[in-house]
């Protein structure tokens, strides 16, 4: 099997899926350029700020892309690539696409709140803190994870610490100019990428070396000004620069796989058990990202929607997105099945690489049929990865924070906690930070793939009651979430029963949490619908 037409075949299915079901979810969703969003009514110079489109589809892309969609593929593989192909297809343009979708619209049409406030609104307050407890939760759990993961990537990379150190700096002066001197954006796109590969190639010859911990503290001190210093000053240009190296890796990988037209060496199916579990429901846990993932909604309804500059944007930002962060999947697919089944078992150990050493290598193997020196091509993917990694660190810190305020901003005499952008940060720092330096977050990490997924079920959710109220259709919502939901309440019950078998007690309880949590969402939001199917 030639890996070039596994290619064509994803590009062609994304491509029909963006033109014909990207538009009939438009029309569904109703929507209107002249409706004035959130970012306009609401701009404050910090968190609501009108963006141009290609610059808010940058921080977007980056943000809901990071690693996830590279690692998520390349450990389901071990089921065949027909399976994690299919779900990376089918789960990108009919669920993921539409819940990131959805979820940017829904946020808009509700002031650019977060998914909490569609909840309440349409399920009830007590559904609202139900949900931005278990939503800051998992935030909290990402950031202590990605904090740790970067720590180490910067410590066995040390070009990859000073590259992203420059990019901050980089990514300041770039706000500036656009913001504050009015300098046109083609010109500073140009010049900001340019200088970007520069970074690149700095870093790789002036390496900075510090400690594991030394890292983490640089990171937390980072996130918090990211989370809580002006959207365009820090936040957004960085993640839209940061993007080319996204769009570089895509192209480079594309265009390699052509050239290159390696073999699947994979086998195509290799059974519905493995170590990993059931192919129901561990691949569609683990692919995650790569076709539909929670965190996409927290993004889409957090940072995203309070940038929006008009309705009709949000077609390209939140559908295209998920569709071009299905190609990447692909991409990561492909660098582990056309390897022989041995070197990926091999490969897949903390000494051979792991996903993201399969990954690079692979990458860096299409890049050098190209012309370019394999090493430079490895290096370069290694680099980008660490910098996806960071964006999602840095949004989720900001989404955190948002969270935390909201739930709060309904008790007057705590002001302090839903006003003071700084104190909610602070609290989401130190409890991600006690989780990074204790090592939990290293155990907790069993329980994210499942988090994750039952975020998108709940938004989803969400989303079904909002569009019944309003007495539309919510089929293509509610299909999707009842999936959804037999997916991560599946999971969550075989974990429960394989950690209570391995004595983790701290797993079985947090499961069980999750498992409380979306029941009685489900209960919640039955008893909305069956209220609203009583008044039609």
């Amino acid at each position: 099997m030639s890996a070039a037409l596994l290619m064509i075949v994803a590009l062609v299915s994304m491509l029909i899926g963006y033109i014909f079901y990207g538009r009939y979810v438009a029309k569904k969703l109703d929507l209107d350029p002249k409706r004035t969003t959130p970012a306009h009514t609401k701009q404050d110079g910090v968190d609501y700020v009108p963006t141009k489109a290609p610059v808010l589809m940058g921080h977007h892309f980056a943000s809901i892309a990071g690693a996830a969609p590279i690692l998520g593929p390349i450990i389901a593989a071990v089921f065949g690539w027909i399976p994690v192909l299919i779900w990376i297809l089918i789960g990108s343009i009919f669920l993921g696409g539409v819940h990131d979708f959805s979820s940017l619209i829904a946020s808009i049409r509700h002031g650019g709140k977060t998914i909490g406030e569609v909840i309440e609104e349409h399920i009830g307050s007590a559904g609202k803190r139900l949900f931005l407890v278990f939503a800051w939760s998992v935030l909290v759990l990402v950031i202590a994870v990605f904090a740790d993961a970067v720590a180490k990537v910067f410590v066995k990379e040390p070009a990859t610490a000073t590259a992203s150190l420059l990019f901050i700096v980089l990514a300041i002066v770039f706000g500036l100019s656009i913001y504050r001197f009015k300098a046109p954006l083609w010109l500073s796109s140009v010049i900001g990428v340019a200088l970007l590969f520069g970074c690149v190639v700095i870093g790789v010859r002036f390496p900075i070396t510090q400690s594991y911990d030394v890292w983490k503290v640089v990171l937390f001190v980072y996130v918090f000004f990211a989370a809580v210093a002006p959207v365009w000053i820090l936040l957004q240009p960085r993640d839209y620069l940061s993007s080319f190296l996204l769009y570089s890796i895509l192209l480079a990988g594309i265009v390699g796989i052509f050239v290159a037209n390696p073999q699947v060496t994979f086998p195509a199916f290799t059974g519905f058990q493995n170590e990993l579990g059931y192919l129901f429901p561990i691949l569609f846990v683990t692919v995650a990202c790569g076709a539909i993932s929670g965190f996409h909604s927290l993004v889409s309804a957090g940072t995203t929607a309070k940038q929006l500059n008009k309705e009709t944007d949000a077609m390209p930002i939140g559908y295209g997105s998920m569709l071009i962060e299905g190609v990447l999947a692909v991409i990561a697919l492909i660098t582990a099945v056309t390897i022989l089944q041995s070197d990926y078992s091999r490969l897949m150990t903390k000494d051979g690489g792991g996903p993201i050493g399969i990954f690079s290598s692979g990458v860096g193997g299409f890049i050098s049929h190209l012309g370019i020196p394999r090493e430079a091509g490895v290096t370069f993917a290694a680099l980008a990865i660490s910098a996806f990694a960071l964006t999602t660190l840095d949004t989720a810190t900001r989404l955190g924070r948002f969270m935390f305020q909201e739930f709060f901003e309904d008790l007057p005499k705590l002001t302090i906690l839903s006003k003071n952008r700084y104190v909610g940060t602070l609290v989401t720092i130190a409890v991600a930070m006690l989780l990074t330096f204790s090592g939990t977050s290293r155990t907790l990490w069993p329980l994210f793939g499942a988090a994750n997924q039952l975020l998108a079920s709940i938004a989803l959710l969400a989303i079904t009651v909002w569009l019944a109220e309003l007495r539309k259709n919510n089929k293509f919502v509610k299909y999707p979430m009842y999936f959804m939901f037999c997916v991560t309440l599946t999971a969550l019950c075989f974990m429960v029963y394989k950690n209570f078998l391995a004595r983790n007690i701290p797993l079985v309880i947090l499961s069980i949490v999750l498992l409380g949590v979306a029941i009685t969402l489900v209960i919640k939001a039955n008893q909305s619908l069956r209220r609203i199917a009583q008044t039609a």
